[in-house]
């Protein structure tokens, strides 16, 4: 039986949902338990033609000037980057679990590409949602489990810039110090 391989994955959009919407870019890193990362993928899309931005989610990116910049050069057709994402997660030896925060959005987006543009998910159709896993740990509502709320030593020294990639390594190593712990108890 394979090991689990968790899959910290982020996303950064023009607006709440795809296919309205364009996902920008997106991160992943993909962590074992014992917080040993062992490759990265990200890539910068291509907006669909389809799509429009959402005007109140291009404000917010009018204050994040550099994660913009970051996010609109070297872009690729989401096709092809899709078609690399796949199969960049098949080739990684464990059992992917897609882990985001907060998982409905970036899995939202993630998998309508992946099933759009592969026809497939390794992930199936689930994904593990780092707030929902530390209200479960907290014994806290889960309005309540927000990040400011979660002890500190759960945190490593991580930027959060909105740059997928970056976001996606912070977040994985917060989920694997709550998986550490938990594991402990």
């Amino acid at each position: 039986m394979r090991q689990e391989i968790y899959i910290s994955t982020d996303v950064e959009t023009d607006g709440p949902i795809p296919g309205i919407n364009s996902m920008l870019s997106f991160g992943s890193a993909a962590y074992l338990a014992n917080k040993t990362l062992v490759s990265t993928f990200s890539a910068n899309l291509e907006t669909l033609p389809e799509a429009s931005p959402n005007p109140n989610t291009m404000a917010w990116w009018q204050t994040q000037p550099d994660a913009w910049k970051a996010c609109r050069k070297d872009l690729q057709k989401p096709e092809i980057a899709m078609k690399n994402y796949v199969t960049w997660v098949k080739s990684l030896l464990g059992k992917p679990v897609f882990v985001a925060y907060p998982a409905a959005f970036d899995f939202l987006f993630v998998y309508w590409y992946m099933i759009r543009f592969t026809g497939e998910s390794p992930f199936s159709h689930s994904a593990l949602d780092i707030k929902t896993y530390a209200m479960a740990m907290l014994k806290k509502d889960y309005r309540d489990s927000t990040k400011r709320n979660m002890p500190k030593h759960w945190f490593d020294n991580f930027p959060h810039t909105h740059q997928a990639l970056d976001d996606a390594i912070e977040q994985g190593a917060l989920f694997c110090n709550m998986l550490k712990e938990n594991q402990q108890k």
